[in-house]
């Protein structure tokens, strides 16, 4: 069994050059393919919006004035 000691330095293969790297790379390249927008939900909304499909749809109610709600809409029984 190896000491502990020989076991605290990180292999060569795992030492990582920072200083070519480039902040935000990927995030740029996603606003400017396809102009998007990005947005952080706060949890709860998150909670009650859970994908960006429900998002457009509640916000394009809210541009056209109209009453949003998160329940499922009951079919009305004859």
């Amino acid at each position: 069994m190896k000491s502990r000691d020989m076991t605290d330095e990180m292999r060569p293969e795992y030492v990582l050059d920072y200083s070519k790297g480039v902040r935000g790379k990927y995030f740029w390249r996603l606003i400017k393919e396809e102009d998007r927008s990005v947005v952080v939900l706060d949890p709860d909304v998150a909670k009650a919006y859970p994908n960006s499909d429900a998002v457009n749809k509640a916000l394009r109610g809210l541009m056209k004035g109209e009453k949003i709600s998160n329940r499922p809409k009951r079919s009305r029984k004859a």
